[in-house]
C-alpha cells in the first residue's frame, strides 16, 4: 500500500514538465559551469535511471506510473550534485541545494534522497531512490576514472575485475570513497561484483553522452 501511495505522489509531483527531466537539466546546468561535473551528473543518472526501470520492472506497475519513478530517479541523479560547484564544503553541500529544491517545489522524496547521499548529514537512507542514489554516486565516478586510464578512454574497456583491482589501489582516483561503494551495494541488498557490473552495462548504453 505504501509503495502505491508513492507512485501515485511521483505521478502528481513528476507529471508537471516544470519538474521533469528537461528542467532539471536546465537548473543543473544554471549552476555548474564544469563539464567533467555535468559528465558526472549524467554518469549517475545513467546507473540511477537504470536501477529505476528494474525496480518498475520488480514492482510490476503501470506505464505511466513507471515512467514518473523513471523521471523522478533521473532528475534527481542530475540535480544530486547541482550546487557543488558553488557551494563545495561540507557546511553547504548538499544543503544550500536542497533548500532551492524546496524553494523550487521539487519533490520531497527527491529532497531527502539527495541529502541522504551525503553520508555526513545524518539523514536516513530509507527508500529504493535513496539507497540507489547513494549506491551509484562513487561508483559513477570511479567507473569514469577506470575508463579514462584505457587507451580507448571507452567505458566499453572497463569490466568488474579491472574495476575491483583499481579499488585495491589507494593512489588510483584517490577522492573515490571506496567504502561508500561496498557500503551502497550492501544497502540496496545486491552483490558488489552485480552493483559494478550494472552499472558499467548502464554507462555503456549512454557512452556518446557521456564522452566514454
Amino acid at each position: 500500500m505504501a509503495a502505491q501511495q508513492n507512485l501515485t505522489q511521483m505521478r502528481c509531483s513528476m507529471g508537471d514538465p516544470v519538474y521533469g527531466r528537461a528542467a532539471a537539466w536546465k537548473l543543473l546546468t544554471e549552476w555548474t559551469e564544469s563539464e567533467s561535473l555535468r559528465k558526472h551528473a549524467l554518469a549517475v543518472e545513467a546507473c540511477v535511471t537504470a536501477c529505476g526501470e528494474r525496480e518498475a520492472e520488480r514492482l510490476g506497475v503501470g506505464e505511466s506510473e513507471r515512467m514518473a519513478m523513471i523521471e523522478l530517479y533521473a532528475t534527481t541523479a542530475l540535480l544530486h550534485d547541482f550546487d557543488y560547484e558553488r557551494h563545495p564544503t561540507p557546511a553547504e553541500h548538499p544543503f544550500v541545494g536542497v533548500r532551492e529544491l524546496e524553494r523550487q517545489g521539487w519533490p520531497g522524496e527527491m529532497r531527502t534522497a539527495i541529502l541522504g547521499h551525503a553520508q555526513y548529514s545524518g539523514v536516513a537512507r530509507e527508500t529504493h531512490l535513496a539507497r540507489v542514489l547513494f549506491a551509484c554516486d562513487e561508483l559513477a565516478g570511479f567507473l569514469t576514472a577506470c575508463a579514462l586510464v584505457k587507451p580507448s578512454r571507452s567505458i566499453a574497456e572497463v569490466e568488474v575485475a579491472g574495476v575491483k583491482k583499481k579499488m585495491k589501489d589507494k593512489a588510483f582516483a584517490r577522492g573515490v570513497h571506496r567504502e561508500d561503494i561496498v557500503q551502497g551495494a550492501a544497502e540496496l541488498g545486491v552483490e558488489l561484483d552485480a552493483h559494478i557490473g550494472f552499472c558499467i552495462e548502464a554507462m555503456r548504453r549512454r557512452s556518446g553522452e557521456l564522452g566514454l
